[in-house]
């Protein structure tokens, strides 16, 4: 919670006026709150760190959850600096409210994938064996960009399945599959590449495939928005891209 707004009298702007100035000329670290899809929250964090290196004056409080959740939490004031969606459905809330500094730019794609338990003990190989009647699954709420995709797979297959349940954020699907709690679930490849061990991979075919494009943008309200718009254009780079790919992320 933010400090209480202290009014300062006169005599303390005079002392302050009159303090000697910083001997160490160090300048202020300054927050960047960044509002990003939870999908992102493996490679955003390592975007971070390398961003780090040569930025150390600039500290990063990350924001990861549903699309939805961060889209609605922004329009409704919350203190966002920076904003990375996995959909453009979400980010198009934030431009048609006029919260956005700048055009949104697309930074990269992703692909669906099933996670199943370690091994796929019940021999899941296609979209199709999630409408067994022996096979839990569940799937990211509507709402949320990876369930609405979810769904779209679903229906250029013909497939009606129902999920047991329906998850906040894709993190949860993966969280829920990787605990035994449901036989498979449907997520972007970079989450089961980010679960390691803790799951399998079931590819999608890409004629049911659902291609996940992922915006980013500042947001007007920002207090740094010079800086929000310095990592931006890192996570654009090169160098941002790289590791943006070294956890399954594709080209915008």
């Amino acid at each position: 919670m933010r400090a209480p707004f202290v009014i300062v009298t006169a005599v303390a702007l005079l002392v302050a006026a009159c303090a000697e100035p910083n001997p160490t000329g160090t300048p202020q670290i300054k927050d960047i709150n960044v509002f990003a899809a939870a999908s992102l929250t493996d490679a955003f964090t390592r975007v971070y760190d390398e961003y780090a290196k040569s930025n150390a004056r600039v500290r990063f409080i990350f924001n990861f959850g549903s699309s939805s959740t961060l889209a609605t939490q922004i329009t409704n004031g919350a203190p966002a600096d920076l904003f990375a969606s996995a959909d453009q459905a979400n980010m198009q809330k934030i431009v048609d409210a006029m919260l956005t500094d700048g055009t949104p730019t697309a930074f990269a794609t992703n692909r669906l994938e099933i996670a199943v338990l370690p091994g796929n003990p019940k021999k899941i190989s296609s979209l199709a064996d999630l409408a067994r009647s022996d096979v839990i699954l569940v799937l990211a709420a509507p709402t949320v960009p990876a369930g609405k995709y979810a769904l779209e797979a679903l229906s250029k297959t013909g497939v009606s399945a129902k999920p047991q349940s329906q998850e906040v954020d894709v993190r949860a699907v993966l969280n829920k599959v990787s605990l035994g709690e449901a036989d498979a679930g449907i997520v972007y490849v970079t989450d089961v590449k980010s679960a390691g061990g803790r799951v399998t991979g079931v590819a999608i075919p890409e004629e049911q495939q659902v291609l996940a494009r992922y915006p980013i943008a500042v947001v007007k309200s920002s207090k740094n928005a010079e800086l929000a718009h310095g990592f931006m254009d890192y996570v654009l780079s090169p160098a941002g891209q790289n590791v943006l790919a070294e956890f399954g992320f594709s080209k915008p």
